[in-house]
C-alpha cells in the first residue's frame, strides 16, 4: 500500500496544488503587490508605497468601525451556534423517535443561498418591526442583531450534524463507567462528552469563527450596511471602498490584505487553542 501511494501520489497531489495555486497563491499575491500601487486596472497600477494602508486607517474611515462590528457579531455567532447546535445534537441523540426528520428539517436552511436568505429575513424582520413604526434599517443595531438571528438559523443545523458525528462517537462505555461511579448526567456531560468530542467543537469553532467573519453576501442583501455604513461588516465595507468609491481600488484592496491576515491570524490561533484541549479516542 505504501508503495502504490509513493508511486502515485503526485497523479492526486499535483492537480490540487495547481488549483490551490490558481485559485488562492496567485489572486492573493497579486491583491497584495495592487495593495501598494494606485489603480483602475491590474494594467494601469502606479507604485504608491504604504499611503493606500494609511488611508485605509486614517479620519474618517469606516474600516475601524466595521472591524469592531464584525468582532462582535463574531463573538456573539460563534457562543450561540456552538451552544444551540451542541444542544440539538444532545436531544437527537438520545432514544427518541423522528430524530432522522428532526435533523433533516433543522440542516435545511444550511442548503439555502445566503442572498436569498438575507431578502427572505429582511421582509421577515420589516414585517415585525413595522408594528413599532421602525424597518431594519432605522438602527445599525437592528441590522447586526438580524444578522446575528440570520446566520444562528442558517448555521446551527449544519454544527448540529457535526456535533451529532461526535458524540454518536463516544464509546459507551466510558458514559456507563461514569454512572456506574455514580456521576450525575451534567457530570457525565462536563467530564465525559465534551472531551471526547473536542475535535468536533475544533471544527465547529473553526468554521463559525470564519464564517461569521468573513460574512459578506447576507449582510448586502439584508441591509447593504444601512443606515449609512451603521450595519456593515468588514467584508461589505471593502467591497463598498472598491466599486463603490472611484479612485480608492487600492485603498480596498489594501482593507482586502489586511481582513485576510485578520481572519488567518484568529483562526490559527483559535484551532491551536482548541486543539491542546482534544483527548485521544
Amino acid at each position: 500500500m505504501q508503495r502504490t501511494l509513493r508511486k502515485y501520489w503526485p497523479i492526486f497531489t499535483i492537480p490540487t496544488l495547481v488549483c490551490f495555486a490558481i485559485a488562492f497563491l496567485v489572486p492573493f499575491v497579486m491583491g497584495f503587490g495592487l495593495s501598494f500601487t494606485e489603480f483602475t486596472t491590474v494594467v494601469d497600477a502606479k507604485f504608491v508605497g504604504f499611503s493606500n494602508y494609511i488611508r485605509a486607517f486614517s479620519g474618517g474611515t469606516s474600516f475601524l468601525s466595521a472591524m469592531g462590528r464584525s468582532v462582535v457579531f463574531t463573538i456573539a455567532c460563534v457562543i450561540l451556534i456552538n451552544l444551540f447546535g451542541f444542544a440539538l445534537a444532545l436531544a437527537l441523540t438520545r432514544n427518541m423517535r423522528g430524530t432522522n426528520v428532526f435533523r433533516t428539517i433543522f440542516f435545511m436552511p444550511n442548503l439555502i443561498c445566503g442572498i436569498v436568505l438575507g431578502y427572505i429575513w429582511q421582509l421577515i424582520f420589516n414585517g415585525i418591526l413595522a408594528n413599532f413604526g421602525q424597518t431594519l434599517t432605522t438602527k445599525g443595531t437592528y441590522g447586526i442583531v438580524g444578522l446575528i438571528i440570520l446566520m444562528c438559523w442558517q448555521m446551527t443545523g449544519y454544527m448540529m450534524v457535526i456535533y451529532i458525528a461526535g458524540l454518536q462517537n463516544v464509546s459507551p462505555d466510558l458514559i456507563e463507567a461514569a454512572e456506574i461511579d455514580g456521576a450525575t448526567p451534567w457530570q457525565t456531560l462536563l467530564h465525559v462528552k465534551i472531551p471526547m468530542v473536542m475535535p468536533s467543537i475544533t471544527i465547529c469553532m473553526f468554521m463559525t469563527l470564519t464564517n461569521s467573519f468573513k460574512l459578506f453576501d447576507q449582510n448586502l442583501a439584508l441591509t447593504n450596511g444601512a443606515p449609512g455604513n451603521d450595519s456593515a461588516l468588514m467584508a461589505l465595507d471593502i467591497y463598498k471602498t472598491f466599486y463603490s468609491r472611484p479612485g480608492y481600488e487600492g485603498v480596498g484592496q489594501a482593507k482586502a490584505v489586511v481582513f485576510t491576515i485578520i481572519v488567518a491570524v484568529i483562526a490559527m490561533i483559535q484551532l491551536r487553542a482548541t486543539r491542546e484541549k482534544e483527548v485521544e479516542n
